[in-house]
């Protein structure tokens, strides 16, 4: 009989410090549901690192686009490492890779799990469930701008904000097509009282495109205020949508207020499926914690779920947040930033279990 399973070409970049040990959990997990659900899973590994970059001087090789274009996802660890500055690491890998595949969706979601608690997170009688939509290829983290009369008295730096309506008219789309799905509320985030041009601009393009889904309420939100409200009632929010400066603070805040940041998912979507879409955990790097067992690996775990629903494999996505859900659970299956004991292996063993268990 012929074989009709569909492949689903991966390119995994474990790249730095704890990227490292989490890609390893990713992997197990992986080849658990492919070996359950049949999913054509291939998995090709890129070193794609800071060490390259002090090895070799860049990131990735001339040609890493090209070859990342060929597949259906790329799963990245984390990119960040002593002796390369963050804007070098980041703009030698994460930020191309956003741009050359039209990743403009930054989403990031953020619940409150039972077992994992924080000062604001109380996930029996204070349930948190939103969903951080964030522009991800122009705003606030442009390349247009430079330095002049470095090392003078009068040394200038001039970092330049681009706005289109293109860009910010597809991006609250996005957000208002979740909404229409969820509890039909956007938020806004915006400056309007400080940036005089931009927010603005941001401001009446958004309110044209929900003018167009009369279903959605649209709310806008000064980005300080709404910053405090995150902490004080971060169970009001449903869908927020921010540009890519705000929409970066925003979405660790909110991740740090459910408990922990090392929970946290992201994918950076081309939602027209012209290219691959990157998923990634938050948490970064930590150097301070590599290689000793310490990295929570729910944060990429639940980036490999957003992976997979991209993937039209919903069946195995929701059998891996069931499994994280529950590993959530118990102490003895989290990690010490969420409360628990275990290390990176024994919660990745559990979430092992737990799928092979039904």
């Amino acid at each position: 009989m012929e074989n009709t399973t569909k492949t689903r070409r991966i390119a995994l970049i474990p790249g730095d410090g704890i990227g490292v040990e989490v890609a390893t959990s990713a992997r197990a997990v992986l080849a658990a549901l492919d070996a359950r659900h049949d999913l054509g899973i291939r998995i090709d590994e890129f070193d794609w690192s800071c060490q390259r970059y002090l090895d070799t001087g860049a990131l990735m090789p001339p040609d890493g686009l090209e070859t990342l274009r060929q597949y259906d996802a790329v799963l990245l660890g984390a990119v960040g490492w002593a002796g390369v500055p963050d804007h070098v690491s980041l703009w030698g890998l994460l930020i191309p890779i956003r741009r050359a595949f039209s990743q403009y969706v930054n989403l990031r979601p953020v619940r409150s799990f039972a077992g994992v608690t924080s000062p604001l997170a109380d996930a029996d009688n204070r349930p948190i469930d939103l969903v951080i939509v964030r522009e991800n290829n122009e705003g606030e983290y442009s390349e247009v701008g430079g330095r002049f009369g470095r090392g003078g008295p009068g040394e200038t730096a001039i970092q330049e904000a681009v706005f289109t309506r293109r860009g910010i008219s597809r991006i609250a789309d996005y957000a208002l097509e979740l909404a229409s799905g969820r509890d039909r509320r956007v938020t806004s985030a915006t400056k309007s009282n400080g940036l005089v041009h931009s927010m603005p601009f941001w401001d009446e393009v958004v309110r044209e495109r929900a003018d167009l889904r009369p279903e959605v309420e649209l709310v806008e939100e000064h980005v300080d205020a709404l910053a405090a409200k995150l902490v004080l009632r971060p169970e009001s929010f449903d869908v927020i949508v921010a540009s890519n400066l705000f929409g970066d603070i925003l979405s660790d805040l909110a991740a740090a207020v459910t408990g922990s940041i090392g929970i946290a998912p992201s994918a950076n979507l081309d939602p027209t499926g012209e290219n691959p879409s990157m998923f990634e955990p938050v948490h970064g790097s930590a150097p301070d914690i590599a290689g000793k067992g310490l990295a929570n690996p729910v944060g990429m775990l639940w980036s490999v779920v957003l992976m997979l629903e991209h993937l039209d494999a919903g069946e195995p996505a929701a059998r891996l947040m069931d499994a994280i859900e529950a590993s959530l659970r118990d102490p003895a299956t989290r990690t010490a930033d969420v409360g628990g004991t275990a290390s990176t292996e024994q919660v990745t063993a559990a979430v092992l279990d737990l799928l092979a268990a039904d």
